[in-house]
């Protein structure tokens, strides 16, 4: 769902078209679950690399049509574009950093695809910000505010010529020399050697069970429990609440209480905290376990749920400390769910999946959780309105609480083991005794 809406209701026909696409950001990240799904297969049949490339043009693209649209037809056409090439990226990016980075820093280097995702939410909430409050005389601001993504398309077009395909694809494809060529220039020739050694062998032992992608899956029972534990825990990251406050912050501060002016520039402050949290969460990657990470994040998360929604309750409307003090809440609830959950989360999904089926497996874990988002996203206005904000935040605590429980019973450990080593625990289930032994 785009993050574009309304959270007041402007007076003017102006004001109307230039408050409905600044109210809540110009923030593009989600796109059709669908394309979550099928960016995986495409990326696994014509490889990282080249999918990425495409994806950049698709954005540019639908940039220009949702700019220049004369009409309200042309101006869906583009969305429907932007959010076919940000659902892609969101699956193929964190499977190509995965399997170029070393073991070791894998999840540092994997982990910066959301960084970078949050770096660019603030940025449209500081842009919309400035240029709804200083441009909204202007009739069809908002295309200005969409010029803008075509800045990330762009440089992502021409950085992607640069980098090397996924050495790790090229060994499913038989091209082993490419491989090499692309291991040596980001590891040692000795350490090259070996990793490739290394990603030959799985490679040979999968072509012999002359199974691959969902056939594989449907016949091996602990294939099919990693599919189901990626699910969920792409479902738990959107269950905590993260996107819709993201996408609707300006509307849970103005119904805690601030003016909508305010609640604009106020509803920067999440954004601030989410890239701070961001690069807190990178240090923290290749030095805390994932699953110790996602148990204190959701600790933290289902914390301040309960917070909010009690002090929602015990401060009523008119109390001057109710906003301010929502706010703070919210806030800590960003930056605990980005420091401890949504880099992690990326992370995990990028590991966790045999190389066979790594690009169905995360494709098919994000379409869930996209379309978790998706309901989160269409219903979650309807639930302030008839719950209130205790009622909603009390509703997420009580999902972290179960999401705590899943994550301690179920998720297994990936940290600071090579992708082979963790494609043989898992095809075998041995990472489910090993994982949980750390």
């Amino acid at each position: 769902m785009p993050a574009i809406g309304r959270a007041t209701r402007p007076r003017s026909r102006r004001q109307r078209s230039s408050h409905h696409f600044h109210a809540r950001g110009i923030s593009v990240r989600d796109g059709p679950p669908q394309t979550h799904a099928f960016g995986g297969r495409i990326s696994d049949a014509i490889g990282r690399r080249r999918t990425i490339i495409i994806l950049a043009v698709l954005f540019f693209v639908g940039t220009l049509i949702v700019v220049a649209s004369p009409n309200f037809a042309l101006l869906v056409v583009g969305r429907i574009m932007l959010g076919l090439a940000v659902g892609g990226a969101s699956t193929v990016v964190p499977v190509y950093l995965a399997e170029l980075a070393p073991f070791e820093i894998r999840g540092s280097i994997t982990g910066r695809n959301e960084v970078a995702i949050v770096t660019g939410q603030l940025s449209a909430f500081v842009i919309n910000a400035i240029l709804g409050n200083t441009l909204s005389h202007i009739d069809g601001v908002w295309r200005i505010m969409f010029a803008v993504c075509a800045i990330p398309a762009i440089c992502l077009f021409f950085g992607m010529l640069r980098m090397p395909e996924s050495p790790r694809w090229l060994v499913e494809k038989g091209r082993h020399a490419d491989a090499l060529a692309v291991l040596k220039t980001v590891r040692s020739e000795e350490r090259a050697i070996a990793e490739l050694g290394e990603v030959e062998q799985v490679a040979e032992e999968e072509q012999k069970e002359s199974k691959v992608g969902l056939a594989a899956v449907l016949t091996n029972r602990w294939l099919i429990r990693i599919l189901l534990i990626g699910i969920g825990v792409s479902m738990m990251q959107q269950l905590t609440g993260i996107n819709s406050i993201m996408y609707y912050g300006q509307v849970v501060l103005i119904e805690s209480g601030f003016e909508a002016s305010a609640a604009l520039i106020a509803n920067i402050a999440p954004g601030v905290v989410a890239v701070i949290g961001g690069f807190i969460a990178l240090y923290m990657m290749d030095r805390v376990d994932r699953r110790k990470t996602f148990a204190i994040g959701l600790t933290l998360t289902t914390t301040c749920h309960l917070l909010i929604g009690a002090s929602s309750l015990l401060l009523p409307v008119g109390n001057p400390a109710r906003p301010f003090v929502i706010l703070i809440l919210v806030v800590a609830f960003v930056a605990s769910m980005q420091t401890f959950l949504n880099v992690a989360v990326w992370v995990y999904l990028a590991e966790i999946f045999p190389l066979h089926m790594r690009g169905l497996g995360i494709g098919v874990s994000v379409f869930f959780g996209w379309m978790t988002n998706g309901f989160l996203a269409l219903y979650f206005p309807s639930l302030i309105a008839g719950m209130g904000i205790s009622g909603v935040f009390f509703l997420f605590a009580g999902i972290g609480a179960l999401a705590l429980i899943f994550t301690i019973t179920q998720v297994p450990e990936t940290r600071g083991v090579t992708l082979e080593k963790l494609e043989v625990g898992v095809t075998t289930g041995a990472i489910h005794v090993l994982g949980k032994s750390r």
